[in-house]
């Protein structure tokens, strides 16, 4: 009688059967439809033969970069949050390492052109889709000596591909959520094989790593090291600060910065910013979670009566609404400098809230709803530090916000308070650039 694991074996086996021949099947088509897809336009269209493993065009560009007997390393970024992540690794590798030459790939476009801009000394490109094909077109043409996935990028095809090429591969900055976590071990079986192929794995949290090792990465190859974001600071925070209120035009209004907001927050959120403007001069920062929500948000401000500027517009003229909308990807990590109140989006409706520590590394306090699954750790050892405060509603918060806009001293004592927990989470750049080098050192 076949074992459970036998069973759960055959299980993966199948479903990866499916899933690569699906693809398999899928990539002639995108081939035969390109011409289309490019003229339609769209997030499709973006870098589509790069997403089709057709670097051909790229080799021109990759010889500036790219030296002779180089190592290569390949950095996986998904999107803005992953780049930001890569920014920080990519400068330790070039730092501590000499010799190396750091690929960076994305799979959105915002991810991409982010990348582009911060890393002139990486070679900044669009992942191949996780099709055979395109995967194996870019492994012969990058021909990288290590693997890396930042958070939670696990591509079966690419995992597996570049696994029987013998690239060895890196787990880091390794992140999984709750929900996450209960939607993986629905397929642990297969999971578990595609995991096996990870030499080593870097993990946020210890709850992270419970997580890996019950999907079944052995114990012996996890590592805690922290969040890669939480390294970020290459300049002092008043510069950084006074950088970020000149972008937005303000000199001594009370800025309310709220970041990753999403649909059903910024009606709740309206009560905070009148309280404080019944205070006193004020300026509301709105940054959704997604540029798509950006007519949505536009909309409820109209209809509450609120003129606003788009962020990007600032950069040609001066403010002239006290609402400003941020339409544009991988500003808000430095924005949030700028906040004299700063709230932290997808935690006042059930979208497992953001990272507060972001916020809190350039001595912020940090306001948050009740929902904070994704990121409970950091939320927790930031209320119990003093430096954060979990609000049950907007009602909640605006009532608190007045609380501390009438007490200045207290409301300082807590900003320090969150910039000192922050400062006691890095350290992890170091951690993890170490484990690629010793990859590259054994191989």
């Amino acid at each position: 009688m076949p074992t459970k694991q036998k069973l759960r074996e055959g299980k993966g086996t199948l479903l990866h059967q499916l899933y690569t021949g699906l693809g398999t099947g899928v990539y002639p088509l995108l081939l035969l439809l390109r011409p289309l897809l490019k003229a339609a336009g769209g997030r499709f269209a973006y870098g589509l033969a790069q997403r089709l493993g057709r670097y051909a065009g790229t080799n021109a560009e990759m010889k500036p970069t790219a030296r002779a007997g180089a190592r290569t390393v390949w950095l996986h970024a998904s999107s803005v949050g992953e780049v930001q992540a890569a920014i920080i690794l990519t400068g330790a590798l070039l730092d501590t390492l000499g010799d190396v030459t750091v690929v960076v790939s994305s799979t959105t476009e915002q991810g991409h052109r982010l990348a582009s801009s911060r890393l002139p000394a990486a070679i900044c490109l669009m992942a191949p889709l996780d099709l055979p094909q395109a995967v194996r077109r870019a492994l012969r043409t990058l021909r990288p000596d290590c693997y890396v996935c930042l958070e939670t990028e696990i591509w079966p095809v690419m995992l597996t591909e570049t696994r029987r090429a013998g690239i060895p591969m890196l787990l880091l900055n390794g992140r999984l959520s709750s929900r996450s976590f209960r939607r993986y071990l629905r397929i642990r079986g297969y999971l578990a094989s595609l995991l096996e192929g990870f030499q080593q794995v870097a993990v946020i949290s210890e709850a992270d790593g419970r997580r890996y090792a019950a999907l079944g990465v052995p114990e012996s190859r996890i590592r805690v090291c922290g969040n890669l974001k939480h390294d970020i600071e290459t300049v002092s925070t008043d510069q950084v600060r006074a950088a970020s209120r000149r972008r937005l035009g303000v000199d001594n209004e009370r800025v309310f910065l709220c970041g990753s907001t999403h649909e059903g927050e910024e009606e709740q959120l309206l009560e905070g910013f009148r309280a404080l403007a019944a205070l006193g001069p004020a300026v509301w920062v709105i940054a959704p979670r997604h540029l798509e929500r950006l007519v949505a948000v536009e909309t409820l401000l109209r209809r509450v009566g609120l003129p606003f500027d788009r962020f990007s517009a600032l950069a040609d003229r001066p403010r002239r609404a006290n609402v400003v909308v941020v339409d544009t990807m991988g500003d808000l990590a430095d924005l949030y400098a700028g906040g004299d109140f700063v709230f932290c989006g997808g935690s006042l409706i059930n979208r497992g809230g953001h990272n507060v520590v972001e916020a809190a590394r350039w001595g912020r306090a940090v306001y948050f709803g009740p929902n904070m699954k994704d990121f409970q750790d950091a939320a927790d050892l930031l209320v119990q530090t003093g430096g954060g405060f979990q609000v049950a509603d907007g009602h909640a918060l605006a009532d608190l916000l007045r609380v501390h806009a009438n007490a200045p001293e207290q409301y300082a004592a807590a900003c320090s308070h969150a910039a000192d927990m922050a400062a006691r989470q890095r350290g992890a750049v170091a951690c993890q650039a170490e484990l690629v080098r010793k990859v590259l050192a054994a191989h």
